[in-house]
């Protein structure tokens, strides 16, 4: 579902479920050594994912290690990006010759948490999801501008190390087209090609009871 926001030449798989017999590098094992059942679950089958998509490429399976904040670490020469949530897993990845940065982030189509918007969302943020919340009330609005804004994080980290704060993008997002676009309200990175980022650009998809955010930066 989610390779419907991701453009050609990206290798994306996903899976509603966590299939019994599912393995890890021992490598990843001892990641996971400590942690609960669920923890478990989500994270072999997005690693199974994203070797599904790495093979889309025509690479080998390799273990993917967290790194940095977790951010997972790709062989050389591919950007990629994984994301789960209560029923879905999903892994993209794309040749860095093609591709600079992928974010993907998924949600529950359901209303964030009491509390939570004012912390992520500027004013006019907060007065968009206002607006379109009581004219698509079937739509989760500020729950996609979580998940826009996780895509945000996920494609700026890789290429610059540094924390993003929820406040320092600002969202602007079409209903209709399914698109949003980030401004950057901190200096952006500065891509291989030598071009500084001010912004990023994405789309965003709900279906399955699921919100679906993605963010494809091409090369040059």
């Amino acid at each position: 579902m989610i390779e419907e926001i991701l453009p050609a030449g990206v290798q994306v798989v996903e899976a509603f479920t966590d299939a019994p017999g599912l393995t890890l590098f021992p490598e990843e094992e001892a990641v996971i050594a400590r942690a609960v059942e669920k923890r478990r679950r989500e994270f072999t089958t997005t690693r199974c994912c994203a070797r599904s998509a790495l093979a889309g490429l025509g690479l080998p399976a390799v273990p993917i290690l967290p790194g940095l904040r977790g951010a997972p670490i790709w062989p050389p020469g591919v950007v990629g990006s994984m994301t789960h949530c209560l029923g879905y897993r999903a892994a993209a990845v794309a040749r860095a010759t093609q591709v600079t940065a992928i974010g993907l982030d998924a949600e529950p189509n359901e209303p964030l948490p009491e509390g939570v918007l004012p912390v992520i969302a500027d004013e006019g943020e907060q007065a968009w999801v206002a607006r379109l919340t009581a004219q698509r009330p079937q739509f989760s609005w500020d729950r996609i501008l979580f998940s826009a804004k996780e895509s945000v994080y996920k494609a700026w980290f890789p290429l610059t190390s540094r924390w993003l704060d929820f406040t320092e993008a600002r969202l602007t997002l079409d209903p209709d087209q399914g698109t949003f676009a980030a401004d950057l309200l901190v200096p952006g990175p500065t891509t291989a090609e030598g071009r500084e980022l001010t912004g990023f650009e994405g789309r965003w998809l709900v279906g399955r009871d699921l919100v679906m955010t993605a963010i494809t930066v091409p090369r040059g």
